[in-house]
């Protein structure tokens, strides 16, 4: 044959095989409102930047009729592309090949581009659309999703790894995208569990639909098991664009900068906050009066909307915030809003990315079901994330510092490098209304009016006590500020903070209470 049949017979092979599992297989996949993982590689990557590979790979398995079964690319591609320019490499399962089902040769390509994405030092995003492990191909199914498994640890903290929920994803399957560094769900489409209803209702005789069960809603609002959640597919596709504009493509860097810009005019933060320590206020409207643009891009926003976590820009560098929300909960820390904080801290930490704290808290959530589900390890997550972390840290305290709340919340006690307070500030071991009620309780009890000495010895705490001066005269305030310079000092910190060196003791890893 001639170069030119040959490329000819190429080019044939090629149309053949991208064409996945036929186009019937491709007109049920469009009915039931997803798009085939060729069309979604192509939506979410610059256009033109995607480069396949090991596009004619096909399965090996011999039992229950494989043999005769030919299966395109073995039901899953993958390749590099660019995002905004950045390169990354990325996986999609095909559910018109055999449900996107895995075996051996298809986790083979996930390893390998996989092993590519750490060896390039760029980010990993998985597509996921898997009916699950393969049964025909037994144990060699299972040993694909161990193989995969590994590398997501082994990657974790050296590249961002992104998963996507564009379908079932079922059993075993769901463990890799728990162990990545963010998961993008979409509604009606994105199912996530490790036993489905049928299971359930064999098992326990609980009927239950696939969307209450693991639903996009699920994760995004109940489990925490997601981190982003959208209406549509192209939707999800640009929530990720945002996200990997913000966060650097290894460990070894520091996000790409923008052109520094004011925050837009009219925010100003010092005419948000209410007098009344008891009216709550949109945290938000706080962080959109410091970041550049005003833009604040929230990671977790349905899940323990207590604490407030996500990625801004201050003078046009990547900072991430961390916020107790005084419209939930009246911003307290409790099991759920300790995990989403911690783990973003870690992530921030492991990423070079610094992070700003903005505190307004009673202190963690009382109760009877919050000490039964674990709130003291859960709340020592956050406590723990901090303190290891050693990207620059830098903490402002609005109103309410109460308890073990002002120390969880990167207090200079967790070596933050610098905090800041504003004069509505109020440090103290708890509340003044429970506070004077045991410190003058004998005084309240024995006087004429107790209601009214109650009145009076609270006021008498707050002055004493519930102010930012007491904490500034032992240094654990570097500086009582003005809100409305709160921008000018953030900057200024994370500056001087930019080359920050910690000195660690040598150990293998510390031992976090997971």
């Amino acid at each position: 044959m001639s170069l030119r049949s040959n490329v000819l017979d190429l080019r044939k092979r090629k149309r053949e095989v991208q064409k996945g599992g036929g186009d019937k297989a491709i007109e049920k996949q469009a009915k039931m409102g997803k798009l085939t993982a060729r069309e979604r590689i192509l939506a979410l990557l610059d256009k033109n930047s995607f480069h396949e590979y090991d596009l004619f790979v096909e399965h090996s398995a011999k039992d229950f009729g494989m043999e005769s079964k030919v299966l395109h690319g073995d039901g899953v591609i993958i390749g590099t592309g660019t995002i905004y320019s950045k390169p990354v490499c990325i996986f999609a399962q095909d559910f018109t090949v055999a449900g996107g089902s895995l075996g051996l040769m298809h986790a083979r390509k996930i390893t390998k581009i996989m092993d590519h994405a750490l060896k390039m030092r760029v980010p990993l995003i998985g597509i996921n659309d898997s009916g699950g492990a393969r049964i025909q191909e037994g144990v060699n199914s299972l040993a694909g999703y161990g193989e995969i498994f590994f590398r997501n640890t082994l990657a974790s903290g050296v590249i961002p790894q992104i998963s996507v929920i564009l379908g079932p994803c079922a059993g075993g399957a769901v463990y890799s995208p728990a162990l990545t560094d963010f998961v993008f769900v979409v509604e009606n489409i994105s199912k996530m569990f490790i036993t489905g209803p049928s299971v359930i209702k064999s098992v326990l005789g609980e009927e239950i639909s696939m969307e209450e069960l693991g639903g996009a809603r699920v994760h995004a609002e109940l489990t925490g098991n997601a981190h982003f959640f959208a209406t549509s597919e192209l939707d999800c596709f640009e929530q990720i664009k945002k996200l990997i504009s913000y966060i650097p493509r290894n460990n070894g860097t520091k996000a790409m900068p923008f052109p520094p810009k004011l925050p837009k005019k009219g925010r100003k933060i010092e005419d948000i906050v209410p007098g009344d320590p008891r009216i709550p206020y949109d945290i938000r409207d706080i962080i959109g009066g410091i970041t550049d643009s005003s833009e604040f891009f929230e990671v977790m926003e349905n899940f323990a909307p207590n604490i407030v976590i996500g990625f801004g820009r201050m003078e046009g560098d990547t900072v991430g915030f961390v916020a107790n929300q005084p419209m939930v909960l009246a911003g307290v820390l409790d099991t759920d809003s300790s995990d989403k904080a911690a783990r973003f801290i870690r992530y921030c930490d492991a990423f070079n990315i610094p992070i700003v704290t903005l505190e307004d808290l009673p202190g963690y959530l009382p109760g009877v079901d919050q000490e039964h589900a674990g709130v003291i390890r859960h709340g020592a997550k956050i406590l723990y994330a901090y303190s290891e972390a050693t990207v620059p840290k830098v903490t402002v305290i609005l109103r309410k510092a109460y308890g073990g709340g002002y120390i969880a919340m990167n207090s200079r006690h967790l070596r933050a490098d610098f905090v800041f307070a504003w004069p509505t500030a109020e440090i103290a071991v708890m509340g003044p209304e429970g506070a004077a009620n045991i410190v003058f309780r004998k005084e309240i009890a024995e006087a004429e009016n107790p209601e009214e000495m109650r009145q009076q010895k609270i006021q008498e705490y707050k002055e004493k006590f519930a102010n930012p001066y007491v904490a500034a005269a032992q240094g654990y305030i570097d500086e009582v500020i003005e809100p409305r310079d709160t921008r000018g000092r953030i900057l200024h910190a994370l500056q001087v903070s930019e080359n920050k060196s910690v000195f660690l003791p040598n150990k293998k890893h510390g031992i976090p209470p997971f």
